[in-house]
Formats: C-alpha cells, sequence, structure tokens
C-alpha cells in the first residue's frame, strides 16, 4: 500500500474511534447474521429509517435459527413500510439457501456469499470486513462519495465505476480492517455529505481534491415522478378483509392487495352488496407516484371467491402478520 494510502486509511480509522456511530444497533454484539440483516435494510433506505424495522426484526428473528423456519410472508410482513420489498425477498431466498446448502451455518468465504441473492460485492465486502474483521473492499453510496470527491473522480465518465472499485481496493488497510469500514462508512454518512459537506471536521482535508467544494452544484436534479392512477376494491365483512396476493413483477410483488380492477374482471367474483365507501390516498415510490382509490364494499357474510389468483380474508386483528404496502395497510387499519 503507498504511503497516500496508508495516511487515508489511518486518517478514518483514528476518526471513527472519535467520532465514530458505535451506538447503531447492528455495531453492539455484532455477527454475520446481523450486519447481513442491516446491509441489506441499509440499501437504498437510510438509518434513521431503518433502525426501528431493524430492532422489530431482530426482535423476532434474532439469529439465523430463528429465522430458518419462517415463511416469505413473514419476513414481509415485518418489511411493511419500509419499502423496496424485493429485498425482503431476498433474506428468504438467501436464507433458505443458507439453511439447504450450508447447514444454517452463515457462510465465511466472500466468493459464498456474493452469489447469495441481494448480496452483492460491496454488500459481502462489508460482511466479511465488519462481521469477520477481513480486508475486502466495499463500495456503498456514502464509500463511493467518499473516495470520488478524494480522488476527484468523476461520477458522469463510464468507466468510473470500474476506478472506484480500483481505488477502494487500493485504499482498504490490511489491518483494524471493522474499524475502517465503519468509518469510511460513516465519514460519509455525517460529515461528507450529498448536499453539504463539513470539510473543517473531516480527517481528510489535507489530503482530499475535492476539499471544500461547493457540492451543491454536484447534487443532481431530481426528476419528477410519473403518476400511476390505481383503482381497487376492498371487500370487508365480519372485520375481515378480502386480500389478493400480488404476483407480477412489478412493485410490491408478493404483498396482499385489495382486488385488483385494472387487470381483473371485478363483476365475475364481488357480489351484490349493501353498503359501499370509498377511499383515496397519495402514495409516492422512489420511482412512481401512486394515486390510489379504494373502493371498500360491506357485506353481511363472508363469500367464496372463484378466482385462480391466491386469496385469503384477513380479520383485522392479524394483518400485521401479512405483508401489506404500507397505504392499504393505513387504510385498512383506519376503517371501522
Amino acid at each position: 500500500m503507498r504511503l497516500e494510502d496508508k495516511k487515508f486509511s489511518k486518517e478514518i480509522i483514528k476518526w471513527y474511534r472519535l467520532f465514530g456511530r458505535d451506538n447503531l444497533p447492528w455495531r453492539n454484539n455484532v455477527s454475520p447474521y446481523k450486519i447481513w440483516i442491516s446491509e441489506i435494510m441499509l440499501q437504498q433506505t437510510q438509518v434513521k429509517t431503518v433502525i426501528p424495522f431493524y430492532k422489530k426484526f431482530l426482535k423476532k428473528y434474532p439469529n439465523l435459527k430463528s429465522i430458518a423456519p419462517a415463511r416469505e410472508d413473514d419476513i414481509l410482513a415485518l418489511w411493511t413500510g419500509l419499502g423496496f420489498y424485493r429485498r425482503a425477498k431476498n433474506i428468504y431466498k438467501t436464507k433458505e439457501i443458507i439453511k439447504k446448502s450450508f447447514s444454517n451455518r452463515f457462510p465465511k468465504k466472500f466468493s459464498e456469499l456474493v452469489e447469495l441473492p441481494g448480496i452483492g460485492r460491496s454488500t459481502a465486502g462489508a460482511i466479511m470486513s465488519i462481521a469477520y474483521q477481513e480486508p475486502f473492499p466495499i463500495l456503498d453510496a456514502n464509500v463511493k462519495r467518499v473516495i470520488s470527491r478524494y480522488k476527484k473522480i468523476n461520477l458522469k465518465e463510464k468507466t468510473s465505476i470500474k476506478e472506484l472499485w480500483s481505488s477502494s481496493e487500493d485504499l482498504t488497510p490490511k489491518k483494524n480492517i471493522f474499524e475502517y469500514t465503519q468509518g469510511i462508512m460513516d465519514l460519509g454518512a455525517t460529515i461528507c455529505r450529498s448536499k453539504s459537506a463539513e470539510c473543517f471536521d473531516c480527517p481528510l482535508k489535507k489530503t482530499c481534491k475535492s476539499a471544500f467544494q461547493n457540492f451543491q452544484i454536484e447534487t443532481m436534479v431530481k426528476k419528477t415522478r410519473p403518476v400511476k392512477d390505481i383503482y381497487f376494491t376492498l371487500a370487508h365483512s365480519n372485520n375481515s378483509f378480502l386480500l389478493f396476493k400480488k404476483n407480477d413483477k412489478s412493485f410490491w410483488e408478493s404483498l396482499w392487495i385489495p382486488y385488483d380492477d385494472n387487470y381483473l374482471n371485478k363483476e365475475s367474483i364481488f357480489k351484490k352488496s349493501y353498503k359501499k365507501k370509498t377511499a383515496t390516498i397519495n402514495h409516492c415510490l422512489t420511482h412512481l407516484e401512486l394515486n390510489i382509490k379504494i373502493e371498500i364494499i360491506d357485506y353481511k357474510d363472508i363469500f367464496k371467491v372463484n378466482s385462480n389468483l391466491e386469496h385469503q380474508w384477513i380479520n383485522k386483528k392479524q394483518i400485521r402478520n401479512y405483508g401489506l404496502p404500507k397505504p392499504i395497510m393505513t387504510i385498512i387499519e383506519e376503517y371501522v
């Protein structure tokens, strides 16, 4: 490792020991399992949002043994409101592979980890360096920002990712890898932020090629989300709701939703009712804005549904045991 690179890692390690976020729940009693769950949850989601979901998840499934018998629905139920539900599906797929192919023991090799669903090169590197304390580079959003600014790498260039990975490998130390990996992530999250950097407080300010730059100009203009109108029909009877499992691979895949009027023949399923109510809600996904209109129909009795779609009458008291999109969960919980 070059002297300049050694100084980079040395400064980050020293800074982490003084200012690192050692109060984060996944940094207590560290295990490969805990780091895996936290890293998957942290993909495209901020720490403050993840913490309550992580604590709830770990309370129910504290280790591999406890999550081994879990159904996909069980995991999705704990994910309601966190978004990017494919991550939950990947946790289910990965724990099944670990159970069948690794005797329910967490893999210890990078080559094994990187092949698991939802675990890419950076997540595998984080597990290896934090849980096993083996020197592997990572390149999450925070680390990418720190290195690109430090080295003044143009992220608009097609070769930037290759260059960033090469730099991350060069800068990763052989010793104190736990402190370094946590430190560079914390530095990007708390000091070298996307819109404003606290360069005066940065341990790298003397050698960073972008120090004291106006980073506002670096921030991309947010694109306007396209709007999608969705129409649902929600049957209600005896405090139970008729929900269908979404099986297409768009947003909310595998979650339980009301009857989708956009694709299905509504008249073939719903009988004559005695009371109707309409609810509307606006919900923003990362790439899409949803205008949701739900016709809620009350029935005196639960009825049999003639459909090959997976469906179920779910009692309101049990609704949190199922994976539902947050806006649907909100409407059901508020409905009297």
